[in-house]
C-alpha cells in the first residue's frame, strides 16, 4: 500500500505470533520511559539499551505515516457526529517496556492500554508476523495499528470501559465472549479506516485487502489454537475466529459506515 499523509509519530514492533493472538489486547503496565527516539505521538524506547535495527527504523516511520492516517479517518467521523478525537499515543519498544499499568513484554503482543491511551508494539512484531505466519506486506502491518487503534476509539466512545465492567461480573466463558466481542468491533474498525484511507488518498494497491483478510484468518482463535495443539476449544476463543474477524474487517472496509459495526447487539452464535 501506499501512506496518503505523514504527521507526528513514527513507530512498530515485535512478538511471537501465537501470542500475538492470545492477547492482542493484552495486559496493561506503569509510567514514564527510557526515550531513545520520539516524534509526535509516537516514541521508540529501549529499557534494555539495544538499537533499533535499519528495519525496525524503516518499520517506525511506516507507523508513524499509518498512525497519521488513523488519526485523519477518525478526527473527520468524530467530528462529523459533534465529537472530538483524540488521537492515542504509539510506543515502540523491544524486549520490554513500563506502561501505567505495570512492565509490559514482547510475549503480550501489540496491545492498548487505556489507562495512558498508548498503543504498545514490540520492534520485532513484524519481524515475526513475516516468519511465522507468512505476512509480509504494508497493509498487513497497518491493519494491526489500525485495530489497535479501533480499542482506543471504543474507550473514547465508552464501550471499552463497559464491556470491562460487564466481563468482571459474569463468568469466564461469558467474560471470553464479550472479548470476542470488543475484537470484532475493532476489526471492523480497522476496515473502517482502510475505506476512508483509500477513499481519500488512493492508498491501496491491488491485493492490499486480500493480504489484511488473509492475516484477520491466520490470527483467528481456532486457526492458532488448532495449529498449536491440533484441535480447538471454542468457549476459552477470546478474539474471534478466522471467519469472524476477517468477516467483520471486510464489512468496515466494505460499508466505510461506523454505526454498521455493533457487535454487542447480536446473539453470539450471529457474530
Amino acid at each position: 500500500m501506499s501512506v496518503g499523509k505523514t504527521a507526528g509519530g513514527v513507530g512498530l514492533g515485535g512478538l511471537i505470533i501465537y501470542v500475538l493472538i492470545s492477547m492482542l489486547m493484552g495486559a496493561d503496565p506503569s509510567e514514564a520511559l527510557q526515550q531513545v527516539g520520539s516524534a509526535g505521538g509516537t516514541e521508540i524506547v529501549s529499557q534494555s539499551g539495544r538499537t533499533p535495527t535499519a528495519e525496525e527504523e524503516e518499520l517506525a516511520v511506516f507507523s508513524k505515516q499509518i498512525l497519521a492516517g488513523t488519526e485523519d479517518v477518525w478526527t473527520e467521523i468524530f467530528a462529523q457526529n459533534g465529537k472530538k478525537y483524540d488521537p492515542p499515543k504509539l510506543v515502540l519498544y523491544n524486549d520490554y517496556v513500563q506502561t501505567a499499568s505495570g512492565t509490559a513484554s514482547a510475549q503480550m503482543g501489540p496491545f492498548y492500554n487505556s489507562a495512558d491511551q498508548t498503543v504498545y508494539i514490540d520492534l520485532s512484531f513484524f519481524t515475526s508476523m513475516k516468519h511465522q505466519i507468512g505476512a509480509d506486506g504494508d497493509f498487513a502491518y497497518a491493519y494491526v495499528i489500525a485495530h489497535e487503534v479501533g480499542h482506543h476509539v471504543q474507550y473514547l466512545l465508552g464501550t471499552l470501559q463497559q464491556a470491562h465492567q460487564q466481563m468482571s461480573r459474569v463468568s469466564q466463558a461469558e467474560s471470553n465472549q464479550i472479548s470476542v466481542r470488543l475484537e470484532l468491533q475493532a476489526d471492523f474498525y480497522a476496515g473502517i479506516w482502510a475505506y476512508h484511507d483509500n477513499r481519500k488518498y488512493n492508498s491501496l494497491e491491488p491485493g492490499d485487502l486480500e493480504e489484511g483478510l488473509a492475516v484477520a484468518a491466520k490470527i483467528g482463535d481456532d486457526y492458532l489454537q488448532k495449529k498449536a495443539r491440533g484441535y480447538t476449544q471454542p468457549e476459552t476463543f477470546n478474539h474471534g475466529t478466522s471467519d469472524q474477524r476477517s468477516r467483520w474487517l471486510k464489512k468496515g472496509f466494505s460499508t466505510g459506515n461506523p454505526a454498521l459495526g455493533d457487535t454487542f447487539s447480536p446473539s453470539y452464535s450471529q457474530l
